[in-house]
């Protein structure tokens, strides 16, 4: 997305692909938007306010299919297309907040390819290396 007054592109639109709002986010979800409301308020995902009107967004990402809930006991798929917030991610959401880091900040650091990683700390998550992510996490700071 670009900037309307400056023209000049927000790598974190490009760097996370798509946003949701929170009814979108709900609806894929299999829930009422006060459920999304719950689950940022306990860092379970994060968002920012972008566009015209500013709306709150969240990564597509944060969500997985049900039968991936475990990465390292992925079970097989029921066939129902149930959604679930990716289990992994409110750890490393909240030892970011933990370090004073801003959810634009955070979200720039989960959707950047990391070094130590060798892939975005989204897709080390989304593959079960939750510990992994949060050491490269703790090495920020």
């Amino acid at each position: 997305m670009t900037d309307q007054q400056t023209g000049t592109t927000n790598p974190l639109e490009e760097l996370v692909g798509e946003w949701l709002t929170q009814p979108e986010f709900a609806v894929r979800l299999g829930t009422d938007p006060k459920a999304v409301r719950s689950a940022l308020r306990d860092q379970r995902i994060i968002g920012i306010k972008r566009g015209t009107p500013k709306v709150l967004c969240i990564p597509a990402e944060f969500l997985v299919p049900a039968h991936m809930a475990n990465p390292a006991d992925v079970k097989e798929d029921d066939g129902s297309g149930k959604l679930i917030i990716l289990p992994s991610l409110r750890g490393t959401v909240v030892q970011l907040s933990d370090m004073q880091m801003s959810e634009e900040e955070i979200l720039t650091w989960i959707f950047t390819q990391e070094e130590s990683l060798g892939m975005r700390p989204i897709d080390a998550l989304r593959s079960g290396n939750k510990s992994a992510v949060r050491r490269a996490a703790q090495q920020l700071f």
